[in-house]
Protein backbone atom coordinates (compact mmCIF):
# COMPACT_ATOMS: atom_id res chain seq x y z
CA UNK A 1 0.00 0.00 0.00
CA UNK A 2 1.21 3.50 -0.85
CA UNK A 3 -0.78 6.52 0.31
CA UNK A 4 -0.63 10.11 -0.87
CA UNK A 5 -2.03 12.40 1.82
CA UNK A 6 -2.48 16.15 1.72
CA UNK A 7 -1.88 16.32 5.46
CA UNK A 8 1.75 15.30 4.91
CA UNK A 9 2.21 18.48 2.87
CA UNK A 10 0.44 20.73 5.37
CA UNK A 11 1.67 19.38 8.73
CA UNK A 12 4.27 22.08 8.16
CA UNK A 13 3.87 24.74 5.45
CA UNK A 14 5.93 22.71 2.97
CA UNK A 15 7.94 24.17 0.09
CA UNK A 16 6.36 23.35 -3.27
CA UNK A 17 9.47 21.43 -4.36
CA UNK A 18 9.44 19.35 -1.18
CA UNK A 19 5.87 18.27 -1.90
CA UNK A 20 6.69 17.63 -5.56
CA UNK A 21 9.81 15.56 -4.95
CA UNK A 22 8.03 13.16 -2.60
CA UNK A 23 4.95 12.75 -4.81
CA UNK A 24 7.01 12.34 -7.99
CA UNK A 25 9.24 9.71 -6.38
CA UNK A 26 6.18 7.84 -5.06
CA UNK A 27 4.46 7.80 -8.43
CA UNK A 28 7.56 6.62 -10.26
CA UNK A 29 8.04 3.86 -7.69
CA UNK A 30 4.39 2.90 -8.08
CA UNK A 31 4.95 2.43 -11.81
CA UNK A 32 8.10 0.40 -11.17
CA UNK A 33 6.18 -1.93 -8.84
CA UNK A 34 3.38 -2.34 -11.37
CA UNK A 35 5.96 -3.14 -14.08
CA UNK A 36 7.46 -5.79 -11.79
CA UNK A 37 3.95 -7.16 -11.18
CA UNK A 38 4.14 -6.48 -7.46
CA UNK A 39 0.60 -6.31 -5.97
CA UNK A 40 -0.03 -2.71 -4.95
CA UNK A 41 -2.85 -0.54 -3.66
CA UNK A 42 -2.02 3.08 -4.52
CA UNK A 43 -4.14 5.83 -2.98
CA UNK A 44 -3.74 9.08 -4.89
CA UNK A 45 -4.52 12.53 -3.53
CA UNK A 46 -7.86 12.59 -5.34
CA UNK A 47 -8.99 9.04 -4.58
CA UNK A 48 -12.78 9.54 -4.17
CA UNK A 49 -13.19 6.58 -1.81
CA UNK A 50 -10.88 7.94 0.89
CA UNK A 51 -10.94 10.90 3.32
CA UNK A 52 -9.31 14.03 1.93
CA UNK A 53 -6.66 14.93 4.47
CA UNK A 54 -4.58 12.83 6.83
CA UNK A 55 -2.53 9.72 6.12
CA UNK A 56 -3.84 8.09 9.30
CA UNK A 57 -7.47 8.59 8.29
CA UNK A 58 -6.77 7.24 4.78
CA UNK A 59 -4.96 4.22 6.20
CA UNK A 60 -7.88 3.54 8.57
CA UNK A 61 -10.30 3.58 5.64
CA UNK A 62 -8.14 1.10 3.70
CA UNK A 63 -7.90 -1.22 6.71
CA UNK A 64 -11.67 -1.12 7.10
CA UNK A 65 -12.15 -1.93 3.42
CA UNK A 66 -9.61 -4.76 3.07
CA UNK A 67 -9.75 -6.28 6.59
CA UNK A 68 -6.13 -7.55 6.75
CA UNK A 69 -4.89 -9.70 9.60
CA UNK A 70 -1.55 -7.88 9.80
CA UNK A 71 -0.16 -4.51 8.75
CA UNK A 72 3.54 -4.55 7.82
CA UNK A 73 5.37 -1.23 7.56
CA UNK A 74 8.94 -0.03 7.17
CA UNK A 75 10.05 2.16 10.05
CA UNK A 76 8.65 5.66 9.48
CA UNK A 77 11.07 8.58 9.39
CA UNK A 78 9.38 10.47 12.21
CA UNK A 79 7.81 9.74 15.56
CA UNK A 80 4.52 11.47 14.68
CA UNK A 81 3.83 9.09 11.80
CA UNK A 82 4.97 6.05 13.76
CA UNK A 83 2.54 6.85 16.57
CA UNK A 84 -0.30 7.60 14.14
CA UNK A 85 0.09 4.30 12.30
CA UNK A 86 0.27 2.38 15.59
CA UNK A 87 -2.92 4.05 16.80
CA UNK A 88 -4.77 3.25 13.56
CA UNK A 89 -3.69 -0.40 13.68
CA UNK A 90 -4.75 -0.73 17.31
CA UNK A 91 -8.15 0.83 16.62
CA UNK A 92 -8.67 -1.53 13.70
CA UNK A 93 -7.49 -4.50 15.81
CA UNK A 94 -4.84 -5.31 13.21
CA UNK A 95 -1.45 -6.65 14.29
CA UNK A 96 1.27 -4.12 13.41
CA UNK A 97 4.69 -5.40 12.30
CA UNK A 98 7.39 -2.73 11.95
CA UNK A 99 10.41 -3.70 9.86
CA UNK A 100 13.85 -2.18 10.32
CA UNK A 101 14.72 0.31 7.58
CA UNK A 102 17.42 -1.33 5.44
CA UNK A 103 18.42 2.07 4.02
CA UNK A 104 20.50 2.71 7.14
CA UNK A 105 23.68 0.97 8.25
CA UNK A 106 23.02 1.10 11.99
CA UNK A 107 19.67 -0.06 13.37
CA UNK A 108 17.95 1.80 16.17
CA UNK A 109 18.69 -1.11 18.51
CA UNK A 110 22.39 -1.14 17.56
CA UNK A 111 22.70 2.58 18.15
CA UNK A 112 20.94 2.34 21.50
CA UNK A 113 23.38 -0.42 22.51
CA UNK A 114 26.34 1.72 21.45
CA UNK A 115 25.01 4.74 23.37
CA UNK A 116 24.14 2.84 26.55
CA UNK A 117 26.11 3.93 29.63
CA UNK A 118 28.03 6.61 27.72
CA UNK A 119 28.33 9.91 29.55
CA UNK A 120 28.50 11.79 26.27
CA UNK A 121 27.34 10.95 22.76
CA UNK A 122 29.92 12.11 20.26
CA UNK A 123 29.75 11.41 16.55
CA UNK A 124 33.52 11.02 16.22
CA UNK A 125 33.65 7.84 18.33
CA UNK A 126 30.58 6.36 16.66
CA UNK A 127 32.09 7.15 13.25
CA UNK A 128 35.30 5.30 14.07
CA UNK A 129 33.33 2.19 14.96
CA UNK A 130 31.39 2.43 11.71
CA UNK A 131 34.67 2.73 9.77
CA UNK A 132 35.97 -0.40 11.47
CA UNK A 133 32.70 -2.29 11.06
CA UNK A 134 32.51 -1.70 7.30
CA UNK A 135 36.26 -1.55 6.63
CA UNK A 136 36.06 1.87 5.00
CA UNK A 137 39.30 3.80 4.38
CA UNK A 138 41.18 1.34 6.58
CA UNK A 139 44.50 -0.47 6.29
CA UNK A 140 45.13 -3.82 7.90
CA UNK A 141 42.49 -6.20 9.19
CA UNK A 142 40.56 -6.88 12.37
CA UNK A 143 41.43 -5.26 15.67
CA UNK A 144 44.80 -4.10 14.34
CA UNK A 145 43.34 -2.12 11.43
CA UNK A 146 44.29 1.55 11.21
CA UNK A 147 42.75 4.50 9.38
CA UNK A 148 44.35 5.43 6.09
CA UNK A 149 46.60 8.44 6.43
CA UNK A 150 47.20 7.74 10.11
CA UNK A 151 44.21 9.72 11.42
CA UNK A 152 40.45 9.33 11.48
CA UNK A 153 39.35 12.85 10.76
CA UNK A 154 40.74 15.45 8.35
CA UNK A 155 38.15 18.12 9.15
CA UNK A 156 40.80 20.77 9.76
CA UNK A 157 41.76 20.52 6.08
CA UNK A 158 38.20 21.03 4.88
CA UNK A 159 37.34 24.55 6.07
CA UNK A 160 38.81 26.87 3.44
CA UNK A 161 36.92 29.76 1.89
CA UNK A 162 36.91 30.39 -1.84
CA UNK A 163 39.71 32.64 -3.14
CA UNK A 164 39.02 36.37 -2.95
CA UNK A 165 38.44 36.30 -6.72
CA UNK A 166 35.57 33.84 -6.24
CA UNK A 167 35.00 30.12 -6.68
CA UNK A 168 35.80 30.10 -10.40
CA UNK A 169 34.11 27.65 -12.72
CA UNK A 170 32.29 24.89 -10.87
CA UNK A 171 31.19 21.74 -12.65
CA UNK A 172 27.40 21.64 -12.17
CA UNK A 173 25.64 18.81 -10.36
CA UNK A 174 23.37 16.42 -12.20
CA UNK A 175 20.07 18.05 -13.13
CA UNK A 176 16.99 16.08 -14.16
CA UNK A 177 14.46 17.60 -16.53
CA UNK A 178 10.99 16.61 -15.32
CA UNK A 179 9.45 13.79 -17.36
CA UNK A 180 5.70 13.50 -17.93
CA UNK A 181 4.96 12.06 -14.48
CA UNK A 182 7.08 14.62 -12.64
CA UNK A 183 5.67 17.48 -14.68
CA UNK A 184 2.13 16.34 -13.88
CA UNK A 185 3.06 16.39 -10.19
CA UNK A 186 4.59 19.86 -10.49
CA UNK A 187 1.46 21.14 -12.21
CA UNK A 188 -0.67 19.57 -9.47
CA UNK A 189 1.43 21.15 -6.72
CA UNK A 190 1.31 24.58 -8.34
CA UNK A 191 -2.47 24.36 -8.50
CA UNK A 192 -3.33 22.60 -5.26
CA UNK A 193 -0.64 24.10 -3.03
CA UNK A 194 -0.37 27.51 -4.68
CA UNK A 195 -0.11 29.36 -1.36
CA UNK A 196 2.88 27.32 -0.18
CA UNK A 197 6.37 28.84 -0.19
CA UNK A 198 8.98 28.46 -2.89
CA UNK A 199 8.92 27.90 -6.61
CA UNK A 200 8.97 24.79 -8.80
CA UNK A 201 10.59 26.58 -11.75
CA UNK A 202 14.05 25.14 -11.00
CA UNK A 203 13.11 21.55 -10.15
CA UNK A 204 16.31 19.53 -10.70
CA UNK A 205 15.99 16.60 -8.30
CA UNK A 206 16.24 12.83 -8.90
CA UNK A 207 12.98 10.94 -8.38
CA UNK A 208 13.90 7.43 -9.58
CA UNK A 209 16.61 4.95 -8.62
CA UNK A 210 18.20 5.39 -12.05
CA UNK A 211 18.36 9.14 -11.56
CA UNK A 212 19.73 8.65 -8.05
CA UNK A 213 22.61 6.61 -9.47
CA UNK A 214 23.19 9.20 -12.18
CA UNK A 215 23.41 11.94 -9.51
CA UNK A 216 25.90 9.81 -7.57
CA UNK A 217 28.04 9.08 -10.61
CA UNK A 218 28.12 12.73 -11.67
CA UNK A 219 29.31 13.76 -8.22
CA UNK A 220 31.97 11.05 -8.00
CA UNK A 221 33.28 11.71 -11.51
CA UNK A 222 33.27 15.50 -11.62
CA UNK A 223 32.73 17.08 -8.19
CA UNK A 224 34.19 14.90 -5.43
CA UNK A 225 37.80 15.83 -6.37
CA UNK A 226 37.07 19.48 -5.49
CA UNK A 227 34.53 18.96 -2.72
CA UNK A 228 36.67 18.73 0.40
CA UNK A 229 38.66 21.88 1.02
CA UNK A 230 35.87 24.38 0.27
CA UNK A 231 32.87 22.49 1.63
CA UNK A 232 32.38 25.24 4.25
CA UNK A 233 32.69 28.07 1.72
CA UNK A 234 29.81 30.33 0.63
CA UNK A 235 29.44 32.74 -2.27
CA UNK A 236 26.58 34.71 -3.77
CA UNK A 237 24.73 33.00 -6.62
CA UNK A 238 26.65 29.78 -5.89
CA UNK A 239 23.97 27.64 -4.25
CA UNK A 240 25.58 24.23 -4.71
CA UNK A 241 29.35 24.79 -4.62
CA UNK A 242 31.07 21.42 -4.98
CA UNK A 243 28.53 19.66 -2.74
CA UNK A 244 27.01 16.31 -3.69
CA UNK A 245 23.28 17.10 -3.34
CA UNK A 246 22.85 13.36 -2.69
CA UNK A 247 20.84 13.77 0.53
CA UNK A 248 17.66 13.94 -1.57
CA UNK A 249 18.32 10.60 -3.27
CA UNK A 250 19.44 9.04 0.01
CA UNK A 251 16.48 10.26 2.05
CA UNK A 252 14.03 9.21 -0.67
CA UNK A 253 15.65 5.74 -0.50
CA UNK A 254 16.58 5.86 -4.18
CA UNK A 255 20.17 4.86 -3.38
CA UNK A 256 21.78 3.10 -0.44
CA UNK A 257 24.39 4.72 1.86
CA UNK A 258 26.95 1.95 1.27
CA UNK A 259 26.60 2.47 -2.48
CA UNK A 260 27.59 6.09 -1.93
CA UNK A 261 30.42 5.31 0.50
CA UNK A 262 31.90 2.55 -1.66
CA UNK A 263 31.75 4.73 -4.78
CA UNK A 264 33.71 7.49 -3.04
CA UNK A 265 36.24 5.05 -1.58
CA UNK A 266 36.74 3.34 -4.95
CA UNK A 267 37.36 6.72 -6.60
CA UNK A 268 39.98 7.53 -3.96
CA UNK A 269 41.90 4.32 -4.64
CA UNK A 270 41.50 4.34 -8.42
CA UNK A 271 42.21 8.00 -9.08
CA UNK A 272 44.41 9.05 -6.17
CA UNK A 273 41.99 11.69 -4.93
CA UNK A 274 42.75 13.87 -1.94
CA UNK A 275 42.21 11.73 1.16
CA UNK A 276 41.03 14.66 3.28
CA UNK A 277 38.22 15.49 0.87
CA UNK A 278 37.09 11.91 0.40
CA UNK A 279 37.19 11.23 4.14
CA UNK A 280 35.21 14.39 4.81
CA UNK A 281 32.50 13.32 2.40
CA UNK A 282 32.35 9.73 3.69
CA UNK A 283 32.13 11.04 7.25
CA UNK A 284 28.93 12.90 6.34
CA UNK A 285 27.27 9.68 5.12
CA UNK A 286 28.80 6.90 7.23
CA UNK A 287 29.23 9.03 10.34
CA UNK A 288 26.95 12.00 10.78
CA UNK A 289 23.91 10.71 8.86
CA UNK A 290 23.80 7.45 10.80
CA UNK A 291 24.64 9.12 14.10
CA UNK A 292 21.97 11.79 13.82
CA UNK A 293 19.30 9.22 12.99
CA UNK A 294 20.23 7.23 16.09
CA UNK A 295 20.11 10.37 18.22
CA UNK A 296 16.63 11.23 16.94
CA UNK A 297 15.12 7.94 18.07
CA UNK A 298 17.06 7.93 21.33
CA UNK A 299 15.93 11.42 22.40
CA UNK A 300 12.13 11.76 22.29
CA UNK A 301 12.27 15.13 24.09
CA UNK A 302 14.17 16.90 21.29
CA UNK A 303 10.97 18.29 19.82
CA UNK A 304 10.17 20.24 22.99
CA UNK A 305 13.77 21.02 24.01
CA UNK A 306 14.45 24.69 24.78
CA UNK A 307 17.62 25.00 26.85
CA UNK A 308 17.82 28.80 26.58
CA UNK A 309 14.05 29.31 26.88
CA UNK A 310 13.81 31.17 23.58
CA UNK A 311 10.27 32.07 22.51
CA UNK A 312 10.46 34.70 19.75
CA UNK A 313 8.50 34.04 16.55
CA UNK A 314 10.32 33.47 13.28
CA UNK A 315 10.94 36.75 11.40
CA UNK A 316 8.69 37.03 8.36
CA UNK A 317 11.65 37.25 6.00
CA UNK A 318 12.53 33.61 6.64
CA UNK A 319 9.62 32.97 4.22
CA UNK A 320 10.46 35.71 1.71
CA UNK A 321 14.18 36.47 1.82
CA UNK A 322 13.32 40.17 2.03
CA UNK A 323 15.93 41.31 4.55
CA UNK A 324 18.77 43.85 4.52
CA UNK A 325 21.25 41.15 5.64
CA UNK A 326 22.99 39.98 2.49
CA UNK A 327 23.88 36.56 3.90
CA UNK A 328 20.33 35.77 4.96
CA UNK A 329 18.92 37.22 1.75
CA UNK A 330 21.13 34.96 -0.36
CA UNK A 331 20.62 31.76 1.65
CA UNK A 332 16.87 32.16 2.11
CA UNK A 333 16.55 33.22 -1.53
CA UNK A 334 18.26 30.09 -2.84
CA UNK A 335 16.25 28.00 -0.39
CA UNK A 336 13.00 29.34 -1.82
CA UNK A 337 14.29 28.78 -5.36
CA UNK A 338 15.72 25.27 -5.00
CA UNK A 339 14.63 23.94 -1.60
CA UNK A 340 18.34 23.58 -0.86
CA UNK A 341 21.18 25.10 1.15
CA UNK A 342 24.37 23.32 2.17
CA UNK A 343 25.26 22.45 5.75
CA UNK A 344 27.23 25.59 6.62
CA UNK A 345 24.54 27.84 5.19
CA UNK A 346 22.02 26.04 7.37
CA UNK A 347 24.18 25.86 10.51
CA UNK A 348 26.04 29.18 10.49
CA UNK A 349 23.62 31.48 8.67
CA UNK A 350 19.93 30.64 9.10
CA UNK A 351 20.48 28.42 12.15
CA UNK A 352 22.96 30.59 14.00
CA UNK A 353 20.90 33.73 13.48
CA UNK A 354 17.86 32.04 15.00
CA UNK A 355 19.88 30.98 18.05
CA UNK A 356 21.33 34.45 18.58
CA UNK A 357 17.94 36.10 17.96
CA UNK A 358 16.21 33.94 20.57
CA UNK A 359 13.86 32.30 18.07
CA UNK A 360 11.66 29.48 19.34
CA UNK A 361 13.38 26.16 18.54
CA UNK A 362 10.03 24.67 17.56
CA UNK A 363 9.34 27.51 15.11
CA UNK A 364 12.73 27.12 13.44
CA UNK A 365 12.53 23.31 13.33
CA UNK A 366 9.18 23.53 11.59
CA UNK A 367 10.69 25.97 9.07
CA UNK A 368 13.58 23.64 8.25
CA UNK A 369 11.20 20.71 7.90
CA UNK A 370 9.04 22.77 5.55
CA UNK A 371 11.55 24.40 3.21
CA UNK A 372 14.19 21.78 2.39
CA UNK A 373 13.59 19.02 -0.15
CA UNK A 374 15.75 16.55 1.80
CA UNK A 375 13.98 17.19 5.12
CA UNK A 376 12.61 14.26 7.08
CA UNK A 377 12.19 14.73 10.82
CA UNK A 378 14.74 12.06 11.82
CA UNK A 379 17.50 14.15 10.23
CA UNK A 380 16.05 17.65 10.49
CA UNK A 381 15.09 17.82 14.16
CA UNK A 382 18.38 16.78 15.82
CA UNK A 383 20.36 18.89 13.36
CA UNK A 384 18.26 21.95 14.17
CA UNK A 385 17.39 21.50 17.86
CA UNK A 386 20.70 19.94 18.85
CA UNK A 387 23.34 21.16 16.42
CA UNK A 388 22.17 24.59 15.30
CA UNK A 389 20.25 25.80 18.35
CA UNK A 390 21.81 23.87 21.26
CA UNK A 391 18.23 23.56 22.50
CA UNK A 392 19.00 20.21 24.13
CA UNK A 393 21.78 21.72 26.24
CA UNK A 394 24.55 19.77 24.53
CA UNK A 395 23.51 16.13 24.82
CA UNK A 396 25.45 15.25 21.67
CA UNK A 397 27.34 18.46 20.82
CA UNK A 398 30.08 20.05 22.90
CA UNK A 399 29.16 23.72 22.49
CA UNK A 400 26.74 26.17 20.87
CA UNK A 401 27.85 26.89 17.28
CA UNK A 402 28.06 30.68 17.35
CA UNK A 403 30.23 33.27 15.66
CA UNK A 404 30.16 36.96 14.81
CA UNK A 405 29.70 38.43 11.37
CA UNK A 406 33.46 38.13 10.93
CA UNK A 407 33.04 34.38 10.36
CA UNK A 408 30.48 35.00 7.61
CA UNK A 409 32.87 37.53 6.08
CA UNK A 410 35.79 35.05 6.10
CA UNK A 411 33.78 32.22 4.57
CA UNK A 412 31.91 34.18 1.91
CA UNK A 413 31.55 37.37 -0.09
CA UNK A 414 28.16 38.12 1.46
CA UNK A 415 29.41 41.06 3.50
CA UNK A 416 31.01 42.93 0.58
CA UNK A 417 27.77 44.50 -0.64
CA UNK A 418 25.78 44.45 2.60
CA UNK A 419 24.50 47.58 4.29
CA UNK A 420 25.81 46.20 7.59
CA UNK A 421 29.47 45.97 8.62
CA UNK A 422 30.54 42.67 10.23
CA UNK A 423 33.17 44.38 12.40
CA UNK A 424 30.64 46.72 14.04
CA UNK A 425 28.69 45.49 17.06
CA UNK A 426 26.94 48.80 17.79
CA UNK A 427 25.92 51.81 15.74
CA UNK A 428 23.76 52.34 12.64
CA UNK A 429 25.89 50.02 10.46
CA UNK A 430 26.30 47.27 13.04
CA UNK A 431 25.87 43.76 11.66
CA UNK A 432 22.87 42.11 13.38
CA UNK A 433 24.78 38.84 13.65
CA UNK A 434 27.73 40.57 15.31
CA UNK A 435 25.49 42.52 17.69
CA UNK A 436 23.51 39.45 18.70
CA UNK A 437 26.65 37.31 19.00
CA UNK A 438 28.21 39.68 21.54
CA UNK A 439 24.87 40.06 23.32
CA UNK A 440 24.60 36.27 23.53
CA UNK A 441 28.05 36.07 25.14
CA UNK A 442 27.04 38.80 27.56
CA UNK A 443 23.73 37.16 28.45
CA UNK A 444 25.12 33.64 28.93
CA UNK A 445 28.54 34.58 30.28
CA UNK A 446 28.58 32.17 33.22
CA UNK A 447 27.52 29.09 31.25
CA UNK A 448 29.87 29.78 28.36
CA UNK A 449 32.81 30.55 30.66
CA UNK A 450 32.38 27.14 32.27
CA UNK A 451 32.66 25.34 28.91
CA UNK A 452 36.27 24.84 27.73
CA UNK A 453 35.11 25.10 24.13
CA UNK A 454 33.61 28.59 24.61
CA UNK A 455 35.52 30.06 27.55
CA UNK A 456 37.92 31.98 25.29
CA UNK A 457 34.98 33.68 23.55
CA UNK A 458 33.69 34.97 26.86
CA UNK A 459 37.06 36.46 27.83
CA UNK A 460 36.63 38.98 25.01
CA UNK A 461 33.29 40.20 26.30
CA UNK A 462 34.64 40.30 29.85
CA UNK A 463 37.19 42.90 28.73
CA UNK A 464 34.39 45.31 27.77
CA UNK A 465 33.75 48.12 30.24
CA UNK A 466 30.34 48.86 31.70
CA UNK A 467 29.52 51.60 29.20
CA UNK A 468 30.34 49.37 26.20
CA UNK A 469 28.25 46.54 27.62
CA UNK A 470 25.31 48.87 28.19
CA UNK A 471 25.52 50.12 24.58
CA UNK A 472 25.65 46.53 23.35
CA UNK A 473 22.61 45.52 25.38
CA UNK A 474 20.69 48.55 24.17
CA UNK A 475 21.55 47.84 20.50
CA UNK A 476 20.55 44.19 20.87
CA UNK A 477 17.28 45.05 22.59
CA UNK A 478 16.27 47.44 19.81
CA UNK A 479 17.23 44.89 17.16
CA UNK A 480 15.28 42.06 18.82
CA UNK A 481 12.23 44.31 19.14
CA UNK A 482 12.09 44.80 15.37
CA UNK A 483 13.51 41.65 13.78
CA UNK A 484 11.15 41.83 10.82
CA UNK A 485 12.94 45.03 9.75
CA UNK A 486 16.48 43.61 10.00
Amino acid sequence: VMIEAEGEATAVWSHKQRIAVFLAAMRHFCNALHAAQVPLIYAGLDDPDLPDQGLAERLAALLAKHQPQELHVCEPGDRRLHEAIAAVAEAAQVRLVVHSDSHFLCTKAEFAAWAKNRKELRMEFFYREMRRKFGVLMQGAGAKSKPLGGQWNFDASNRSAYPKTGPGEITPPARFTPDRITQEVIDLVNQRFAAHPGSTADFIWPVTREQGFAALQTFIDTRLPRFGSTQDAMWTETPFGWHSLLSVALNLHLIQPLEVVHAAEAAYHARGLDLAGVEGFIRQVLGWREFIRGVYWLMPDLKSANHFQHERPLPKWYWTGETHMACMRDVVGQTLRYGYAHHIQRLMVTGQFALLAEISPQALADWYLAVYVDAVEWVELPNVAGMALYADGGQFTSKPYIASGAYISRQSNYCQNCRYKPEHKTGSNACPITTLYWAFLDRHEAELAANPRTSLMVKHVQRMDGEARAALRDQAARLLAQLDAA
